[in-house]
């Protein structure tokens, strides 16, 4: 979600709700600042691995491009003026990884994720739903989403099938900066009040990720 001012008033949140959305998916986005940890000398890959990073890359951006709905639904879910404002700031601080990682895209050559429309309304929906079973139980959803997203990036960092080319300095120092971040958005969701949320729902949300994944590295 790009930067919007925090309003108790249903009718503005409800607009901003609208225009987060659409400038999501359809305007180019623009990061507050540089990543921090972005190498100063350019990639060399080959093909092949261009196109692993590739994958890996777009599963990346429709992670943001969920976050994004994700945190705008809760926004509008939440009656806490408190926690809405954490959620808003959170979602414009996801705006630099979704920028970072169209970015990057853009520079292996790469679309993004066909379905993006699809990820978008799915994720706001379970953002919703979180958002209006209470704000312990939305924050907690916060607390596993971003614990997961985070070990999925772990693995990009690693060598296994699912890691990024060793040589592909840029996507790893991206990755990087994201997963230090989203940790820190989960222990900010802690400190607010997360409930923990039932090991079923936690496995039901790996296996929903794992779909998603699966499917945008190649659509």
């Amino acid at each position: 979600m790009h930067p919007t001012r925090s309003s108790t008033a249903p009718i503005d949140t409800l607009i901003n709700t609208v225009d987060n959305a659409l400038r999501t998916l359809f305007a180019a986005p623009h990061a507050s600042a540089a990543c921090a940890t972005l190498p100063e000398a350019p990639t060399q890959l080959a093909e092949a691995e261009r196109q692993q990073a590739a994958g890996l890359m777009r599963v990346n951006h429709v992670g943001e491009i969920c976050a994004q709905a994700l945190y705008t639904a809760q926004a509008l879910a939440t009656r806490n003026p408190c926690l809405r404002a954490q959620y808003e700031a959170a979602c414009a601080e996801e705006v630099d990884h979704l920028a970072w990682t169209a970015q990057r895209l853009d520079e292996l050559g790469a679309r993004p994720s066909l379905l993006n429309p699809l990820w978008y309304a799915g994720a706001f929906g379970l953002g919703l739903l979180a958002g209006r079973l209470g704000d312990a139980i939305s924050l907690g959803f916060v607390v596993e989403t971003e614990r997961q997203v985070g070990a999925h990036l772990e693995s990009h960092l690693g060598s296994g099938a699912d890691a990024l080319p060793a040589g592909d300095h840029a996507s790893r120092a991206i990755v990087a900066q994201m997963h230090s971040d989203e940790l820190a958005h989960a222990r900010a969701a802690e400190v607010a009040g997360a409930a923990q949320l039932p090991p079923a729902v936690q496995e039901l949300m790996r296996g929903a990720a794992k779909v998603m994944t699966t499917v945008a590295r190649r659509i």
